[in-house]
């Protein structure tokens, strides 16, 4: 049975566009748990500038320093709103481990909308990942309790609030372990090991 991987994060996702001819540059970069979304490091979080050494680009859309995966930076003003304003509504796709093992029930709620205490979320893709994808082991590893099982769900979104996914999972009793951001519109993370970028 194919399992996804890093080399083709997306399943059930349509390959990656074709960047149009412009001057602009897009740069995906897989990020590694434990770094910013910004350049210069802060407190016991590393920045960008460790593994990003160019003049002139931009985060396009924030994720948070405990999360992992795709970030995308550019030198495009335009293409950076269009990246990271939920307005724009460039669909955003997780993959999730979370505790407990993930029902029906649960992941219908995820599909509808949960009430979260910043009002309901809008309706989003979930599904189970069975096999689970294979991806790299996080630094440092996640705690897991061996009395309680895990799982990985996809979810797609079309919003960016605060740490949005992980209260999504909690309302339905499913507590966010580990988040990898696999996709951004038709960016992946296809080819990138963590802490490296393309573009």
């Amino acid at each position: 049975m194919n399992r996804p991987s890093p080399s083709s994060p997306r399943s059930s996702l349509s390959p990656p566009a074709s960047p149009s001819p412009s001057s602009s540059r897009l740069i995906r970069f897989n990020k590694p748990y434990g770094v910013l979304s910004q350049f210069t490091p802060e407190g016991r979080w590393r920045g960008l500038k460790e593994f990003i050494d160019i003049p002139g680009v931009y985060v396009a859309g924030r994720l948070d320093a405990d999360s992992e995966g795709l970030l995308l930076l550019t030198d495009d003003g335009k293409l950076q709103a269009r990246i990271a304003d939920p307005r724009f509504k460039m669909e955003k796709i997780y993959w999730v481990q979370v505790e407990g093992e993930p029902t029906e029930a649960a992941l219908a709620a995820l599909r509808n909308g949960v009430q979260l205490n910043d009002g309901p979320t809008r309706p989003a893709r979930a599904r189970l990942l069975d096999p689970p994808p294979e991806v790299w082991e996080r630094q440092p590893p996640i705690r897991e309790r061996k009395s309680i099982p895990t799982a990985w769900i996809e979810l797609a979104i079309r919003e960016g609030r605060n740490r949005q996914v992980r209260r999504m999972t909690a309302a339905v009793g499913l507590p966010t372990l580990r988040l990898i951001r696999a996709a951004i519109g038709p960016h992946t993370l296809e080819g990138l090991a963590p802490g490296t970028w393309s573009g």
